[in-house]
């Protein structure tokens, strides 16, 4: 089944510092041809980003990290963890918006 918005996935991941390769969660942002567009998780509390609890879904309290978007393959998805609530959403989604605003200022 294709993820959708808001989905938290289970995918491989290839950390930016290093080739290496490991599963991470991750936020579904959107999806198009087969390629989905992705938010990174952390469970490093210290990261900015939007807090996701484990009240939420996340199996530890987390982040969701605005500044490590990426694509992937929907090969690369293990599975679907849990799905953002409509307010967690609504949060990504602003947060998004004010960051790309700089773009046209």
């Amino acid at each position: 089944m294709m993820p959708k918005p808001g989905d938290v996935i289970l995918t491989q991941v290839q950390f930016t510092d290093t080739f290496e390769i490991k599963k991470r969660p991750a936020v579904v942002l959107f999806e198009e041809l087969d390629n989905i567009v992705v938010a990174g998780i952390t469970s490093n509390m210290k990261m900015k980003g939007i807090p996701l609890s484990k009240e939420e879904g996340a199996v530890k309290d987390s982040i969701i990290k605005l500044n490590y978007i990426f694509t992937i393959s929907t090969a690369m998805v293990s599975k679907t963890l849990f799905h953002l609530t409509p307010k967690k959403k609504q949060l990504v989604f602003n947060e998004l918006q004010s960051r790309l605003k700089t773009l046209i200022q």
